[in-house]
């Protein structure tokens, strides 16, 4: 017996697909990141020559660092490749692993939602953007006076954060499908089963 088993499969199969995509985008991220770094490091040991570092080559490293981890995230979650110590669960049977299994996604479940929302809070008070009554139906908060933004470049912190905040909305909606994946293994008495 499970609980909609097509359906899990076809909303896993999209899920899937979206984390994919966004780790894609986050590799290629790191990989700009390695780039600047860099470009920046060889500027600056060529300034003798009239080079020098890329301006605020911090700020970018920094912002795209985070971005990247929410980027990982849901594929991470997708594919159960979060860290795990299981030298005791292997040796216990197949359905309890299964249900030791469904109480780890439901542990990272709380954690993302968690995570999500305390980002958002976080998204509320860098966007400046938005009507009063806007925000207040979006739980924002109060609009900032100013928008903050990073000392060299200028550029908003607003817009890393909407970023990561994307990447933790789906880490949750992943965190979610797992749940439910993992419920239909417990009910099927073990991890893995179609």
């Amino acid at each position: 017996m499970t609980l909609a088993q097509g359906a899990q499969q076809r909303v896993g199969r999209v899920l899937e697909g979206l984390a994919r995509g966004l780790a894609y985008f986050g590799g290629l991220l790191l990989v700009a990141i390695g780039v600047i770094t860099v470009a920046s490091i060889i500027g600056r040991s060529l300034a003798g020559i009239g080079l020098g570092p890329i301006t605020g080559d911090f700020e970018l490293v920094e912002a795209g660092c985070a971005i990247a981890v929410f980027c990982f995230l849901p594929l991470t979650q997708m594919r159960r490749a979060h860290v795990t110590v299981d030298i005791l669960s292997r040796a216990l049977p197949p359905r309890v692993q299964a249900g030791l299994g469904f109480l780890g996604d439901c542990a990272i479940t709380l954690a993302s939602g968690v995570i999500g929302w305390r980002l958002w809070l976080g998204f509320g008070e860098k966007f400046p953007y938005g009507s009063d009554a806007l925000r207040g139906a979006l739980q924002m908060g109060y609009k900032p006076f100013y928008a903050e933004t990073t000392y060299d470049l200028q550029l908003p912190l607003w817009i890393p954060y909407a970023l990561s905040v994307a990447g933790a909305a789906l880490f949750f909606l992943v965190s979610l499908y797992t749940m439910w994946r993992s419920l239909n293994w417990v009910l099927a008495g073990r991890e893995g089963v179609a």
